[in-house]
This record gives C-alpha cells, structure tokens and sequence, in this order.
C-alpha cells in the first residue's frame, strides 16, 4: 500500500519511535477530546452562565499561553520526548481536579492547568515527528501522524457523552484521567528526542539565525501562518464552546458528540489524501480549500434547520481541520532550521491558542444568538482566506499563485518541487 510505503522506507529505530509515539498521541486526544461535548453541559449544571462558560473554557489557553514559548525552548535545548512527557503527566492529573471542585470559578485555574497538557503535547509531538521525517516525505508522514487528533475525536467524544449520560461525570473525568495516566507511560517508551545533531555544513548555514522570539515571530514566513491560525483559534473557540449548548437545547434532534465523530471521520479522510500531495503539489492549495471548508462548515451552522445541514456542517469543519493544521506544521517545517523549531512551533501554535482563548468568553459576554455566534465565526474564516491569499509569499502575485498552488514557496528553506 503506498500509504505504508514511506514507513517501510525509514530505519526501524525511527519506526518504532514513531509506532509508540502514534499510540501515546491516540490515549492523549482521547483523554483530552472526551470533555469536548460534556464539560460546557458541567459547568452550566453547577449554574454557570453562558459568560461563565465561556470563560471557564476558555481559561484552558492561559496554560498553554504561560508556558508555550517556554516549552519550546526546552524542546530545542533539552529534549522533546521530556516535553511530550510534561503534556502526559498534566493530561493524567486535570482531571482529579474536575473531580474534585464543584463550583464554577475555581474551575478556572483547573482548566488553565489542563492547557499546558495541549501545550506540552503538541510542541514535543509535531517536533519530534519532524526530526524523524525524511525531508521529502515530511508533509506525508506529518498528515498520517497527525491522524492521532481525529482518530482521537472520533473516540474521545463519542465515549464522553456515553460515559456521562450512563455513569455520571464522576466516572467521565476518571476515565479522562486513566487515559491520560496511560499515554504517560507510553511516552517514557520513547526512546528518541534529544534535539537533531547540527553538522558542520549546517551549523554554517544556521550563522546568524539564532533568532529572539520577537524576530521569529514578525518573520512574515512566520506571522501570516500564525495570523492564519489565530483566526481559525478563534472560530475553533466558538465551536467548541457554544455548539454543545445550541444542541443541547433541543431544537434539532443532533448530538454534540455525533456532530464531533462526524467531524473527525472526515479530519481522518483529508488527512490521508492531502499528506503526500501536500508534498507533491505545495501546501498553498490546501490551506486554501481548508479555509474555505471551515468558512462553509460555520455559514451551514448558523442556518441549520434538521440534522442533514448539522452533518454536512461536520464534515466540512473536519475537513478543514484535518487538512489546515497538518499543512501548517508542514510548511513552517519548511520555513525553520532544526535548531529553532521547537520556538517556532511554539509561536505558531500559539496563534491558535490565542484565539481559542479569546474567542469564547468574549462572544459569550453579548446577549446574542448561537446562530449569529456562528456567523461570526465563519467570517474569522473569511478574513483567515484573504491574508492569506494576499500574503502567504512574498509579493501579492506571487502570494495569489501559490495559495492556488502555481508557484511555490517562496520562504522554504527546502527544495520540495
């Protein structure tokens, strides 16, 4: 099958690390994603407002803002398989602390704790995952090991809002916490991820690079994918946070963790079919037809009227997802030296994180509609898809092609065409 093939080309020390880092990323997104369509249903059960809701959730990014940066420092100095590690052991213990308290406002600081696991997790895994992709075949084994995130949302949810509605939410955060306990000890399994060995070559090549965050971060290689992530952070943020509420009304007879199973069967599909083209054709094309995925997905959203118009809604919002975030990691791969990539995926991602924060305690704070909440959100998506068709290369016309896939990268640092 050729997409086994580009894994029966790599060294078995490689694949095994990859194996066991799959299986440890698959238990992490399932302890994760299973409060997706129940914690906002928690949190308005203790008598949280829509406000209160908002803010809790988003309170889960003040985590991963304090420690993102700093995380990624310590993936490039020290190891990223340690800081895979910090995700699991903090994916492992928010849980009790769900458990725990019972009332909405300690909840904050519980929530914001939980974000360094997403934090962790996410700078060590794609980073490692890199350093151990031959550089051709980097976008294809980046889309079929990011399949960890829907393969993880097709279960996670789904088995949240069953273990919720049998047994209650103190069952649901023990198994969140079992779960997570496991892929901690999975990833001490790992036995690669100390930060690539520079030769000299390459230590040549990387003379001035040793850049501070603020000149990585106004790298406009760097800001517009950035940018670009933030916006979609923030549609992300309102989705998360208010679709299981709109459901939960009643109005048309769809679950929340239906519409994420959904979602993550179609983020599972594009994965697969996107990952090597990606590598063939340039990442401009699907990032582009991710956005406007998530555009539709929102727009279907905000004027669904039966369950026909909520799966399509899915589908789209999982196709966007599951082509958007694997081709951005690709191309700021692209765009970074080894030495630096742990910063650089820390800054990037932190747009998401940004916008995910923001995004519901903000909103939720009018006195608007769930519909308009989603109208809102898909012109996130509309802004996302004109920076950049207007600044993903270096000049406008140049910028226009490649985001349609007739010229390439203009920032790469490889030569993928």
């Amino acid at each position: 099958m050729k997409v086994l093939k580009v894994f029966q080309d790599l060294d078995s020390k490689s694949l095994q690390n990859l194996l066991i880092l799959f299986a440890t990323g698959l238990l992490f997104w399932i302890s994760i994603t299973n409060l997706l369509p129940t914690l906002p249903a928690y949190i308005e059960d203790l008598g949280g407002s829509k406000q209160q809701i908002g803010l809790v959730m988003g309170s889960f990014a003040i985590g991963l803002l304090a420690s993102r940066v700093w995380l990624g420092k310590l993936a490039d100095q020290r190891s990223r398989k340690l800081v895979v590690i910090i995700g699991t052991i903090v994916a492992g213990i928010a849980p009790f602390g769900y458990l725990l308290i019972n009332s909405v406002y300690p909840l904050i600081s519980v929530r914001a704790f939980h974000g360094i696991a997403i934090a962790a997790f996410t700078t060590g895994y794609s980073a490692l995952v890199v350093d151990l992709s031959p550089i051709k075949q980097r976008g294809e084994i980046i889309g079929y090991m990011s399949l960890v995130v829907p393969v993880g949302m097709a279960i996670g949810p789904a088995l949240g809002s069953f273990i919720e509605e049998d047994l209650g939410y103190q069952a649901l955060f023990l198994f969140s916490a079992t779960v997570g306990i496991l892929s901690f000890i999975l990833a001490n399994c790992i036995t690669a991820g100390r930060p690539p060995v520079v030769n000299d070559q390459e230590k040549s090549q990387q003379q001035g690079i040793n850049r501070s965050l603020k000149a990585i971060l106004f790298d406009r290689a760097i800001l517009v994918p950035t940018l670009i992530l933030f916006l979609i952070g923030l549609l992300f943020g309102v989705l998360v946070t208010f679709l299981p509420l709109y459901l939960r009304q009643g109005e048309i007879d769809f679950s929340a963790g239906l519409f994420y199973t959904t979602a993550a069967i179609a983020s599972f599909t594009s994965r697969i079919l996107s990952g090597r083209a990606g590598d063939r054709f340039g990442r401009g094309i699907f990032i582009t037809f991710s956005i406007i995925c998530y555009g539709l997905s929102m727009l279907l959203l905000s004027i669904a009227k039966n369950p026909t118009m909520l799966m399509l809604s899915a589908i789209l919002e999982g196709a966007g997802g599951g082509i958007i975030i694997p081709m951005i990691l690709a191309l700021i791969s692209d765009r970074s030296y080894a030495s630096e990539r742990g910063r650089v995926f820390a800054i990037c991602t932190s747009g998401f994180d940004v916008g995910g924060a923001l995004a519901a305690p903000i909103l939720g704070a009018f006195a608007i509609e769930y519909q308009e909440l989603f109208m809102i959100a898909g012109s996130f998506a509309a802004i996302a898809l004109v920076i950049f068709l207007g600044y993903s290369n270096k000049e406008l016309i140049s910028s226009l092609r490649y985001a349609i896939g007739r010229e390439k990268d203009q920032y790469s640092l490889v030569d993928l065409r």
